[in-house]
């Protein structure tokens, strides 16, 4: 199949399996080009580009990631790579062929290393990289000589194999000059200890969305947000590209949806320019590593839609780790519902006899919004922290002084009451005796048509009348530290028919009743 000379076929067979300390891999043979002095001497003057063409099958059960080195020489200005594959027709039911794509540098290929250059997954089938400019989604800068490595990654195969393409062209001459990057501010001008609405878990062109960052900002801003944070695909390619959209109205933080093939998990604040790896399954054992990466750069934990039902989307790695857990994921569906229930469930699990609740798990909800008509700050968490800066805003997820809504229109304000004033908010501790009324009362408004309901670990202990069409009211209910361990509050929307709860128009998280 090899059409000139500068064509070449892998034989993936032959080809050695190695295990990088985590996913096994595999590394095909090498190409090469001319050294960059000879390319210099082209008929151009200035260098002509080279380019290479490599084919290949891969088989069903390949290895998650596939390396195809490149040996760049000295005075490379760009590196170009184009990929296309097969997606032959399968059986209904069967998975058809799905590659992603990436590079490393001649840093090396090493987990958590510096050699990491981009990521586009399956969302682009060609990109560029060289010292002023790159495709989104990857890194600008120097394309110097070693050996890069181009990532394969067999999402999907199909029973028939993937045969594959991957076309590098090298272009020779001056490099142009790296810009340093300009990161937004970490904060905004806030209105002190205040309720904050904000949108964590975003995507645009940078991987595979279909907005600019200047389009989402509009949105958040139209949506009523204070705060966004970028979670990008598996880069952190967009962090120098959210500057301009900042301002006193909206916080910018920075991030990276770390997309494994056992699912995914919001890195929340991180410190600009923080790249989180992603080559690793659950069987690896590695994933405390880089969830202490994500903290040590100033970031949160946050599995994304735990129970989604896409190929690689269903959390794996349990929640040991995770700092809160994102329960509602864009539209509201039965993966929600399910990501609730076990919510819920761990709640009950943190106040179990001889555990006092403090290591419960917060939850809260992002939009996930890739696109048109996906509408950003659908769902949006809302949380009370002291002022508009990102170490706040993080604090107060941290804390679980949030409540979820379904867009700017639902406010909550939710309450607990004891019988000598005590009081504790969203999060907190009612600090009473286990046999002292306790009075929990939720205002609502934003809601019409909608149904109250009040959880505890007993399960769903309260449910109001119908919400009037002005969708503001009020609901208390009596109850006891004995009787109530904790109580958080739903709202949701009326249901058609069937047994199953309507959709959530908002939640809280619970406040804790009792002394520890």
């Amino acid at each position: 199949m090899c059409e000139d000379d500068h064509s070449a076929r892998h034989d993936v067979g032959r080809r050695a399996l190695f295990v990088t300390g985590a996913a096994a891999a595999l590394t095909l043979g090498g190409v090469s080009f001319a050294s960059g002095a000879d390319a210099a001497d082209g008929p151009s003057g200035s260098g002509d580009p080279e380019t290479r063409t490599v084919r290949g099958t891969l088989p069903t059960g390949s290895p998650d990631f596939v390396y195809l080195p490149v040996e760049v020489p000295s005075g490379v200005r760009e590196i170009r790579v184009a990929y296309t594959y097969e997606r032959p027709p399968v059986p209904a039911g069967t998975a058809g062929n799905a590659l992603d794509i990436g590079i490393f540098d001649q840093r090396g290929t090493d987990l958590g290393g510096r050699g990491f250059r981009g990521w586009s997954g399956g969302a682009r089938t060609e990109f560029f990289i060289r010292a002023d400019d790159a495709t989104p989604g990857y890194i600008p800068g120097p394309v110097r000589a070693g050996t890069w490595h181009i990532a394969l990654g067999p999402y999907t195969v199909a029973p028939q194999g993937l045969p594959y393409e991957v076309t590098i062209t090298l272009t020779y001459g001056e490099p142009g000059r790296t810009v340093k990057p300009v990161y937004p501010p970490s904060r905004a001008k806030g209105r002190g200890r205040a309720w904050y609405r904000g949108d964590c878990h975003l995507h645009s062109w940078y991987s595979d969305g279909r907005r600019t960052p200047a389009e989402i900002a509009a949105l958040a801003r139209a949506a009523g947000l204070d705060f966004i944070n970028s979670s990008e695909h598996n880069t952190h390619s967009a962090h120098a590209h959210w500057a301009d959209q900042a301002g006193d109205d909206l916080l910018v933080m920075l991030g990276e949806e770390v997309t494994t093939r056992n699912g995914h998990v919001v890195a929340l604040g991180t410190d600009p320019g923080t790249f989180v790896d992603w080559r690793y399954r659950a069987r690896d054992n590695r994933f405390g590593r880089y969830a202490r990466r994500i903290r040590e750069a100033g970031g949160l934990v946050v599995p994304a839609h735990p129970h989604a039902t896409c190929v690689g989307c269903n959390w794996k790695f349990g929640f040991g780790e995770a700092d809160a857990v994102e329960v509602w994921n864009g539209a509201y569906g039965p993966d929600d519902e399910v990501s609730l229930a076990d919510w819920d469930s761990m709640l009950v699990a943190s106040v179990r006899e001889g555990r006092d609740g403090r290591d419960w798990i917060p939850a809260m909800g992002n939009s996930d919004a890739h696109r048109d008509p996906d509408p950003v700050g659908s769902p949006q968490t809302v949380v009370l922290a002291d002022d508009l800066t990102r170490e706040a805003i993080q604090e107060g997820l941290r804390a679980g002084r949030s409540y979820v809504a379904e867009s700017k229109a639902v406010s909550l304000s939710f309450s607990a009451a004891g019988p000598k004033g005590e009081h504790a908010g969203i999060g907190g501790r009612l600090r009473v005796d286990r046999d002292d009324p306790v009075t929990v009362r939720l205002e609502v408004s934003g809601a019409p048509r909608c149904t109250v309901r009040l959880v505890t670990d007993q399960g769903v202990l309260h449910t109001s009348p119908v919400l009037p069409v002005s969708g503001s009211g009020t609901v208390e209910w009596r109850t006891t530290a004995q009787y109530a361990a904790y109580v958080r509050a739903e709202v949701r929307h009326e249901v058609a028919a069937g047994p199953l709860p309507g959709a959530l128009a908002a939640f809280t998280n619970p406040v804790f009743l009792g002394r520890e």
